[in-house]
């Protein structure tokens, strides 16, 4: 992979960039003192936990519009933009949720759905997806992403990452504290360098193992969204034609800033951090299902 994934990556950038910023203030020194206090900095974990994750939803419009180079249609221009407007515009007042921003991006068959709010969402289509799928295979994936939508699904992963954040903090500072007193044995009132830099090395590594636990919501949500897309629909066959053709295509990139977000993706060099289930599975699902 040439990137983390971006949602990932935020959090554990603007987590970092904080830890940073309040050792210099002397925050941790105060959290410290003679011994840790660990009610303290258990309020201190939870505010910069859900800083990362709740920064990464507010930005996550505009960074996908940004990453992909998508074009939202504002007034359709063509029959296919009138089509893709009119399709979502259906799913969304079908889900109860307002109309979100469409768009086209250049790439390879792929798909996505993004946004802070239910009534302020963006939904983005690749010039790949519109091109190798026939209409009703469309449909069924613009029916996906509106479930996504319609679900809350962003807003869920958020309130996943801030709680899975928040345990980082708290783990590293708590084993910050251990190796400087117990292993460097620093007998100073204020934290040592090896507090500083174990503080920073955990938060890396026990962010990148946290990030199973935001990945295994991301392949259960997108179980959710077929199904969500069946039900739009009226059936399941559209979906599973969808996926049989994706199964059979080069899934499009996306920018790793959106892309546990997307329809598809490439396999993960580890099924853990994978924000995908197998199309197979998913198919599987989905034919499990009667009508």
């Amino acid at each position: 992979m040439k990137r983390v994934f971006l949602f990932i990556v935020t959090n554990l950038a603007v987590m970092l960039v904080l830890t940073v910023v309040l050792n210099v203030l002397g925050v941790d020194r105060f959290l410290r003192g003679s011994g840790l206090n660990i009610p303290m900095l258990a309020a201190f974990s939870l505010i910069v936990g859900f800083t990362g994750s709740i920064f990464s939803l507010l930005i996550s419009k505009p960074m996908a519009k940004w990453s992909t180079g998508a074009h939202v249609i504002e007034t359709p221009q063509t029959g296919d933009e009138q089509w893709l407007v009119g399709t979502v515009r259906r799913h969304a007042e079908k889900a109860g949720i307002g109309m979100p921003e469409v768009a086209i991006y250049e790439g390879e068959p792929n798909a996505f759905a993004t946004g802070a709010f239910r009534n302020s969402s963006l939904v983005a289509v690749s010039t790949g997806l519109l091109q190798s799928m026939t209409r009703e295979e469309v449909d069924a994936v613009l029916g996906h992403e509106i479930a996504h939508v319609a679900n809350g699904d962003m807003v869920t992963l958020t309130l996943i990452q801030g709680v899975v954040n928040t345990f980082v903090v708290f783990l590293s500072r708590i084993v910050g504290y251990f190796v400087d007193k117990a292993i460097i044995k620093n007998d100073r009132d204020g934290p040592g360098i090896g507090y500083y830099a174990t503080v920073v090395v955990c938060e890396i590594v026990f962010g990148i193992l946290a990030s199973m636990i935001v990945m295994w919501f991301s392949r259960y949500r997108e179980f959710r969204a077929d199904a969500g897309s069946a039900a739009l629909m009226g059936s399941p066959r559209p979906m599973v034609a969808a996926l049989r053709r994706l199964g059979g295509l080069e899934p499009g990139a996306l920018p790793q800033t959106i892309r546990a977000m997307g329809i598809s993706d490439r396999p993960g060099w580890m099924a853990l951090f994978s924000s995908h289930p197998p199309i197979e599975d998913r198919i599987a699902a989905l034919e499990s299902r009667k009508g």
